[in-house]
């Protein structure tokens, strides 16, 4: 029988704190402690360096942590050689998305993994909180990032262009300005933290800053701003494109885009052999929306 230590463990290293391991084992960061030197007393060396800041593993540390990483997996592919079911993906899954993209391009396509997946008991939260993974015990995050933190996984499924729009009913009352800087004549429509815009026209670079004409944390509801005619707005493609194609929405300074360091990711936490579903769960997403952008 494998010593559940081990497995402790390897939780801390994964997570980078007791207590992200203590959260993932669904135990007291206390007991987390406490087990962690048993097994360095039962060792007789240490593993870890304990700071008030961070954890660093000992010379000794690394080495141990290697063997229980292979040890941990040879048992799970022994046991999946036995049940046949090494390559099925199958058991819970939790994915977390932003509230916008996920309810546009996540959820229209659940029903297709799950027929294709049907062993997987799939778990959505959609959010536009920043998520921890490990402590909310997501599975798998979408991300719409330039850059993802180096304790994750990152497997890019799709661009994030935005655009300038607004509807031809503001246009109309406003006029269509010409200049980047004729956008500080307008109306700006922006979720909190999304001001100053950055654009480019790919040579050049320019910053537009302002206050939203509308305060709101919702990017849905900047969306529905600019196609009811209240302003101009920077939004992605994936989220107006419908918009832009029927009418509802048009071109500003079509010249001009947001920076294209922004792409759309999906995340998960490193892991030495991740479970099936998240591999089948991200390898669908970037089959799937990989033209979402």
């Amino acid at each position: 029988m494998i010593d559940p230590d081990y497995h402790l463990f390897a939780s801390v290293v994964e997570g980078g704190s007791l207590s992200a391991a203590a959260r993932a084992l669904h135990i007291s960061p206390a007991m987390a402690s406490k087990r962690l030197a048993r097994l360095e007393a039962r060792l007789g060396v240490m593993l870890i360096h304990r700071t008030t800041r961070r954890l660093a593993l000992t010379q000794a540390g690394e080495r141990f942590h290697g063997d229980v990483v292979a040890i941990l997996r040879a048992v799970r592919e022994a046991e999946a050689r036995v049940t046949g079911d090494r390559d099925e993906p199958q058991g819970a899954l939790r994915v977390s998305a932003p509230t916008s993209f996920g309810r546009l391009h996540v959820v229209p396509l659940l029903h297709a993994f799950l027929v294709r997946h049907p062993r997987v008991a799939l778990e959505i939260d959609l959010t536009d909180a920043y998520v921890d993974l490990l402590g909310g015990r997501v599975d798998v995050a979408i991300r719409i990032a330039a850059d993802v933190p180096a304790n994750l996984v990152a497997h890019r499924i799709g661009s994030n262009r935005r655009v300038l729009c607004a509807s031809p009913v503001y246009l109309a009352a406003h006029g269509m300005p010409d200049t980047i800087a004729a956008l500080q004549q307008h109306r700006l429509l922006a979720a909190d933290g999304q001001l100053p815009w950055q654009l480019t026209d790919g040579r050049r670079a320019r910053s537009v800053d302002g206050r939203s004409h509308v305060r709101t944390n919702s990017s849905e509801v900047v969306r529905e701003l600019a196609i009811t005619g209240v302003g101009i707005a920077l939004r992605s493609l994936w989220d107006v494109g419908d918009a832009l194609a029927d009418g509802r929405l048009v071109r500003v300074l079509p010249d001009w885009e947001g920076p294209s360091d922004l792409a759309i990711h999906a995340v998960h936490p490193y892991r030495p052999n991740p479970p099936p579903a998240v591999a089948a769960f991200i390898a669908f997403l970037g089959e799937a929306l990989g033209d979402a952008s």
